[in-house]
């Protein structure tokens, strides 16, 4: 027998209500639910459709019209800690001199035809060299002049060399050239050779800079550091003045070659971060004292005299040079700029009537044309017919042969005024001069003295620095035209 259990009709009726409830609940729920997204849904595209849209504006940057080469900063791998000694109270007393110095390097008088005026003539003072405000590598922060930029990289170096017809193997020979200097500097930094070691020491320099080498170079970075302090010490003992003796006529010569490297060596270390203790301090002394002494004729004279005296083109033009270097340094320097166009004008008293310019106004020699065009083109003027009546007579009368004529003071000036000519002016040159100089050089890497040379190069030391400089002629400046 088994047992069934029924529910009652009662019990039934309730449970069939329950289900009745809950199905029209869950059916109001679902209705309600889909009712609420619909209300959601319809606000959503009301407000959409309503809504204010803001105006999207975009900026595009500037074209670029320049690639810069990184330049990678360079580690300081020398402390510097030497200290110049301080300035004295007074400078030393000078001495008057009315007589032409051996130092003065002249070329026989050669005279070449006047080109015809339609080469043109302007009349502006400019700057020259291009625009020197600077293009910083990316992301580096430095801010290199765009005219010296180029020899601060390898690659921009054999570059400039091949666009300009020189042999990549040049690369070498200045290197070469480097480490003999390196090998011949004296332990106080200084190259104490022909007596002028201020000058020496600064014309070493300069084929250092030229190469972009400074105190955190490691294979030259020593010498180059010793090189500056050794000058910064010597400016500092004679207030400014940079000589090895300033009772020597001839300091004159070597204050703006000093200046001249000291102003290329801040700007380089300014840029790559690597302070020097009173670098800053003796170039402006020096800028001041070189801007102070000019004489009042618009040249500059043995001892620095500022009014009477010998003043010459060859003094001049060196000055000409440290004032367009210490130009560059961002340094501000009072009267710079007048200096310079009263310079300028000093040399144009300086021409002789055969379209070249002559050591002194009225002489009829030729031996500064060349230094005259390279100054001309530093200072915004290497458009004038004079400057081209210069660089035609560069071609056509100064032949470079090491055992003839070689005058490398001449040349040091002229690779630097052709090379800035350019075109076929520059490749007839480049042809006839860069090549034999680079045949010359010795084994050990120096330059002897040319057979015949001036009784003034009479070291290789002064032989091997001008060399080199010319041999960094294709990437130690850019031409104007760029």
């Amino acid at each position: 027998m088994s047992l069934h259990a029924q529910l009652s009709p009662e019990a039934q009726a309730k449970i069939n209500a329950q289900k009745r409830n809950s199905t029209i609940c869950s059916i109001i729920i679902a209705l309600l639910t889909c009712g609420v997204l619909v209300v959601i849904l319809f606000y959503i595209a009301i407000s959409q459709l309503f809504k204010n849209n803001e105006e999207m504006v975009t900026y595009s940057s500037a074209p670029e019209t320049e690639t810069e080469e990184k330049i990678v900063k360079p580690e300081m791998n020398n402390q510097v800690e030497k200290k110049p000694s301080s300035p004295s109270s007074s400078m030393a007393k000078v001495i008057a001199a009315n007589t032409p110095s051996a130092t003065a390097v002249s070329v026989p008088d050669q005279v070449v035809a006047e080109l015809s005026p339609d080469f043109g003539d302007g009349d502006d003072f400019g700057d020259g060299w291009g625009n020197e405000s600077g293009n910083g590598a990316d992301g580096s922060g430095f801010n290199i002049p765009a005219s010296m930029k180029k020899r601060c990289s390898a690659k921009d170096r054999i570059e400039r060399l091949t666009k300009e017809g020189g042999q990549e193997d040049y690369e070498e020979k200045v290197i070469r050239a480097l480490r003999w200097l390196k090998t011949t500097q004296d332990s106080d930094g200084s190259w104490s050779v022909q007596g002028k070691p201020v000058a020496m020491t600064g014309l070493a320099l300069l084929a250092y800079l030229g190469h972009c080498e400074t105190p955190a170079s490691p294979e030259f970075g020593e010498t180059v550091e010793k090189a500056i302090v050794y000058l910064i010490a010597n400016g500092q003992k004679n207030g400014g003045g940079l000589a090895t003796s300033m009772a020597d006529k001839q300091w004159c010569y070597e204050h703006p070659i000093a200046t001249y490297a000291l102003a290329e060596a801040y700007t380089l270390c300014k840029e790559f971060n690597l302070p020097i203790p009173k670098l800053e301090e003796t170039i402006t002394a020096a800028g001041d004292l070189l801007i102070a002494n000019q004489n009042d004729n618009g040249g500059w004279a043995y001892s620095y005299i500022t009014s009477g005296g010998h003043t010459d083109s060859s003094i001049t033009c060196w000055q000409l040079q440290a004032l367009k270097a210490c130009k560059t340094t961002g340094i501000e320097f009072d009267g710079l700029k007048k200096s310079a166009a009263n310079g300028i004008k000093y040399l144009e008293r300086c021409k002789n009537g055969t379209g070249t310019i002559g050591y002194t106004p009225g002489s009829k020699t030729t031996s500064m044309s060349a230094g005259a065009a390279l100054c001309y083109q530093q200072w915004g003027k290497g458009n004038r017919f004079q400057t081209r009546n210069i660089i035609q007579w560069i071609n056509e009368t100064n032949d470079f042969d090491y055992k003839v004529n070689a005058n490398l003071y001449l040349h040091y000036y002229a690779s630097q005024a052709m090379i800035n000519a350019r075109g076929s002016a520059w490749v007839k040159y480049n042809k006839k001069a860069m090549t034999h100089l680079a045949d010359k050089q010795s084994d050990d890497g120096s330059w002897p003295v040319p057979t015949g040379s001036a009784h003034e190069m009479s070291s290789p030391h002064y032989a091997t620095c001008l060399a080199t400089l010319m041999m960094e002629v294709y990437y130690r400046f850019l031409p104007s035209s760029e």
